[in-house]
């Protein structure tokens, strides 16, 4: 897979973590497994139909999906005419230009998103990220509330804070942190606050030049022990940490 992403436009960047092109190389086609990273996706099919959650879910071409946030990994399968484009937003940034009331009903699947509300493929073809960034600068409406400032502070601690904890610090109550979680980002705080230390430790372990044991990394990331760290890790990417 030839995988590309680009940088929005700068007023776009506290919502939007890339634009983002993948093409399949291969005839025969290969599997790609998509980890789960806590953002929603708009994805455009300017190629053939693509085979996702397992070859169970048809990206048909020329159509414009949604895909919840993600708890656990996806594979699609890209052949030669694959032709996906991306918009990924940043963890709770989908809100800034949609009024999506059920975004916890589409955690972990991909719908048909409309076309009236998608960009429009054969413009973004030709002109990509030009006609994005034009297209989400003019439907940008930052909400009145927002949990942003919540999902930096986790992100900050790389998820290493309590639910209660953050109630307490943004003089809040748990009920209500879990009502918002759930309205803009689709998982629950405490849900999210796991992802997070989960990609924290993922990245330790694949960068691990210092050849820290496993128990170390556990320690340093808020595990229990190897074994907790290990079983996270199965769970959001299906592979032990060592194939990492």
């Amino acid at each position: 897979m030839i995988y590309e992403q680009f940088d929005p436009h700068l007023t776009l960047m506290p919502y939007i973590d890339a634009y983002w092109i993948a093409n399949g190389e291969s005839v025969e086609g290969n599997t790609e497994r998509i980890l789960p990273d806590g953002c929603i996706d708009i994805i455009l099919n300017a190629g053939e139909d693509c085979q996702t959650e397992g070859s169970t879910f048809l990206l048909e071409s020329k159509k414009s999906y949604l895909v919840g946030t993600m708890t656990r990994h996806k594979e699609n399968v890209m052949h030669a005419g694959t032709n996906l484009i991306g918009i990924r937003f940043r963890p709770a940034g989908f809100s800034a230009f949609y009024d999506y009331q059920a975004i916890y009903r589409i955690t972990d699947e991909t719908v048909e998103f409309d076309q009236k509300l998608s960009p429009d493929l054969n413009i973004t073809v030709t002109h990509f990220k030009n006609y994005l960034d034009n297209f989400f600068l003019k439907i940008l409406a930052a909400p009145r509330r927002s949990i942003a400032p919540l999902v930096t502070d986790i992100q900050h601690h790389r998820g290493k804070i309590s639910v209660n904890a953050l109630a307490d610090k943004y003089f809040t109550t748990v009920r209500q942190l879990q009502r918002q979680f759930d309205q803009y980002l689709g998982i629950s705080p405490k849900e999210f606050i796991n992802l997070v230390r989960y990609q924290s430790a993922l990245e330790k372990i694949r960068n691990n030049t210092s050849n820290k044991s496993l128990a170390e990394i556990a320690f340093e990331t808020g595990y229990y022990d190897h074994s907790h760290l290990t079983n996270e890790i199965k769970k959001y990417t299906g592979s032990a940490p060592a194939q990492f």
